[in-house]
């Protein structure tokens, strides 16, 4: 088999002059791809990087910047649910002592309720005794009188004679009912 070089060893002698190998390309394509190279190399380098870092870096600082409002508004957050857990358990402990107050309020209601309609309850028996202690003594002074006048009618009947004498009619009624009280 034929080598690269003695490929190029048999061309070179057949014509004279140098064959160009066609998968290598010439010496002024390389130098101008490279000087375009750096042209744009160097336009990126200038232009385009400085302006994507300075979009990276905005977005970074935003994103930052969002991470550290999201901790922040998150740590108020964390602040007024304790703040408000706090007036919570205030309101529970003033409503347990408001409904407690109010308890002792009704028992206090109830107990002097209690203690007015006892004495109004007392005042009306007193009065009510009263009252039947008066009927009582009317009850018998008017039955006095009739047990009087009918133990006189049943006397003058009895004796046939009259006891006109009122003084003396009188005596033996009381005479009478003395004896009934003392039996």
């Amino acid at each position: 088999m034929i080598n690269a070089t003695e490929l190029t060893l048999l061309l070179a002698a057949e014509g004279g002059e140098e064959k160009h190998n066609p998968l290598l390309p010439h010496t002024y394509d390389i130098v101008w791809s490279l000087v375009a190279f750096a042209i744009v190399l160097f336009v990126f380098w200038k232009f385009v990087i400085p302006n994507y870092q300075k979009v990276l870096d905005e977005r970074r600082d935003a994103i930052e910047g969002g991470i550290e409002r999201a901790e922040a508004a998150q740590a108020e957050a964390n602040a007024e649910k304790a703040k408000y857990r706090e007036q919570l358990a205030g309101a529970r402990e003033e409503a347990n002592a408001i409904r407690e107050d109010a308890r002792t309020q009704g028992q206090q209601i109830i107990a002097d309720a209690t203690a007015t309609a006892q004495s109004e309850s007392d005042r009306i028996v007193a009065a009510g005794n009263q009252q039947l202690e008066a009927s009582r003594q009317q009850v018998v002074s008017e039955l006095r009188g009739d047990l009087g006048k009918m133990s006189i009618d049943l006397a003058e009947k009895l004796t046939g004679q009259s006891l006109g004498d009122p003084a003396k009619a009188s005596a033996t009624v009381d005479r009478f009912l003395a004896e009934l009280d003392s039996k």
